[in-house]
């Protein structure tokens, strides 16, 4: 079962060109930063919200000009945390499609090196039209997952940083 797998997968990539072996490490980074963010969401984040609240809860005067600082500071220390690695995560979203386009200039260029050398036979070209044709898909198929995840992510992120904001109180 496994070596069906491993046979279709490395029959699509070898069809899809060279340009497919970079969407699909694009791919796997992207996810993998991903799921580094929902763990991260899930574990570290969570003590470091709940250390900035013990930190802010002892305070005795919270009212001051130095206090709406050290608070400020508090939930930008938080966020900073939250964010990492959510640009990288966009850039590669952005470069995903970029690298479809650029399979599919390049499965471009074998139909046209097939037409020159074949005189246009049918046969000749299709390997082409696949190379050109597979990698935009698969671009395009990762770039719409990672908008999703992303759409997820950055929601969560906004709800975290709103809760930070409410939570530490400016009361005493």
């Amino acid at each position: 079962m496994f070596e069906e797998i491993f046979v279709a997968i490395r029959t699509f990539m070898e069809a899809g060109g060279d340009v497919l072996w970079l969407i699909a490490a694009a791919t796997f980074t992207m996810w993998a930063l991903v799921f580094e963010r929902v763990w991260y969401i899930n574990t570290d984040h969570r003590r470091d919200v709940a250390s900035a609240l013990t930190y802010w809860e002892s305070r005795t005067e919270r009212t001051s000009w130095n206090a709406h600082r050290i608070r400020e500071r508090l939930i930008s220390e938080v966020n900073e945390n939250l964010t990492a690695n959510m640009s990288f995560i966009k850039t590669l979203i952005s470069l995903l499609p970029l690298l479809g386009l650029l399979g599919t200039v390049t499965g471009m260029v074998q139909v046209f090196e097939a037409m020159t050398y074949s005189g246009g036979n049918a046969r000749s070209m299709a390997a082409g039209v696949s190379a050109a044709t597979i990698p935009t898909m698969s671009g395009m198929v990762a770039t719409l997952s990672g908008v999703l995840a992303n759409t997820f992510l950055s929601s969560k992120v906004e709800s975290e940083t709103e809760y930070m904001e409410d939570t530490l109180t400016m009361d005493h």
